[in-house]
């Protein structure tokens, strides 16, 4: 039997397919979001959230049945269905009947679309007064080293917040929401129109079903008021430049005490003046002698919890990686150390005269770099 739930999900949406897309085009645009929203691969804060959407959507929409009640539901939900009074569509299709359980029980067509009127049963129940609070953004920069090893950090930032006063009622201390006179709580006001009746969000309380006759004097009555507010960020390890954090309930507050939005906080990373990324790795370059590189050498190399001894193999050429192992984001990546063979500008007698001995005495292969290098 299809969820209540899907009343509120565009499933489409979510895939990022048209309502007619092929099950091949479902599977395709799947495979490609759990790929890039998988919790074990992506460190955004929402990553988990958006990936059980995603697969909800497609075990939906991968099941011709499912798709085929879901589908209905979302076309009668449209209004394009077309239904009125006594649960009744055009052609004498009773809706009862089309959504209702086969044993007569519980799950028929007031429970399906009870999410739209605030409660199931044989009418409409009075919905919440509490509605949800907006979503808010803001940005935040961070230092390399701390997007790479993860960090907490400080956003400080002038935004709506619940009124410390009605603690987000509304309503005046000592008062209270009433019962909204016009709909009688309902949140519903029903319009006939022939031989069908519509219900439509009462004007007078907008939908809630309360109404506030002594706001209160700091919030006018919204439950919320813009102040300073300081809220810490926890940044996970390996986070990159313009992925987001999802802080669920640090957003605008609800109304009539519903829950608060989210707070969206894009990150911007400042570049390192030695170190980048690749992925999970960190990536830097290391200069080193034409003697090192010849002969083979240990050197010091820079990480991002200070240097650390690397062994540069005998013949290692210009453009070879030396991985350092667990010195990138934690957990899950290396250092990698592209070399780059430092070939002086300009040589002493001594050094001119002992590189010619051995051009004279290298093997023909490596004669011509070194006629190269001493000008010869």
């Amino acid at each position: 039997m299809a969820s209540q739930e899907w009343l509120e999900k565009d499933f489409y949406a979510v895939l990022g397919v048209p309502q007619d897309a092929s099950k091949k085009d479902i599977e395709k645009a799947y495979r490609k979001l759990a790929r890039e929203w998988h919790p074990d691969h992506n460190p955004a804060a929402d990553a988990e959230e958006r990936f059980k959407g995603i697969s909800e959507a497609y075990s939906v929409l991968h099941d011709d049945k499912q798709r085929g009640e879901y589908d209905q539901i979302q076309l009668m939900k449209s209004g394009r269905g077309g239904f009125g009074g006594a649960h009744a569509a055009p052609g004498g299709i009773n809706l009862e009947d089309l959504f209702g359980n086969a044993g007569g029980g519980s799950g028929g067509f007031s429970d399906l679309f009870g999410g739209l009127f605030g409660g199931g049963g044989s009418g409409p129940r009075r919905r919440s007064g509490a509605v949800r609070g907006n979503d808010l953004r803001t940005n935040v920069t961070l230092d390399f080293a701390d997007a790479v090893k993860g960090s907490t950090t400080e956003l400080r930032m002038r935004a709506p917040g619940e009124c410390e006063t009605c603690h987000g009622s509304g309503a005046k201390p000592g008062t209270a929401p009433t019962t909204c006179p016009k709909c009688s709580g309902r949140g519903l006001v029903t319009e006939n129109q022939g031989a069908f009746s519509f219900a439509q969000p009462c004007p007078e309380c907008e939908g809630t079903g309360t109404v506030v006759t002594d706001p209160c004097p700091d919030c006018g009555g919204t439950g919320a008021t813009t102040k300073d507010r300081v809220i810490t960020v926890r940044v996970p390890a390996g986070i990159g430049d313009g992925q987001t954090i999802r802080l669920a309930g640090r957003g605008s507050p609800g109304e009539r005490g519903g829950p608060a939005g989210d707070l969206l906080v894009r990150v911007a990373v400042r570049s390192h003046p030695l170190f980048a990324r690749d992925g999970d790795n960190v990536t830097v370059r290391l200069p080193v002698s034409f003697p090192e590189a010849a002969l083979g050498a240990k050197v010091k190399v820079p990480t991002l919890d200070g240097p650390v001894t690397l062994k540069v193999p005998e013949g290692t050429p210009t453009g070879r990686v030396l991985r350092v192992k667990g010195r990138g984001v934690p957990g899950k990546g290396d250092l990698l150390v592209t070399v780059d063979v430092d070939v002086p500008v300009s040589l002493t007698a001594e050094a001119r005269e002992a590189l010619e001995k051995y051009a004279a005495a290298a093997p023909a292969a490596d004669r011509s770099k070194l006629e190269e290098l001493t000008g010869q």
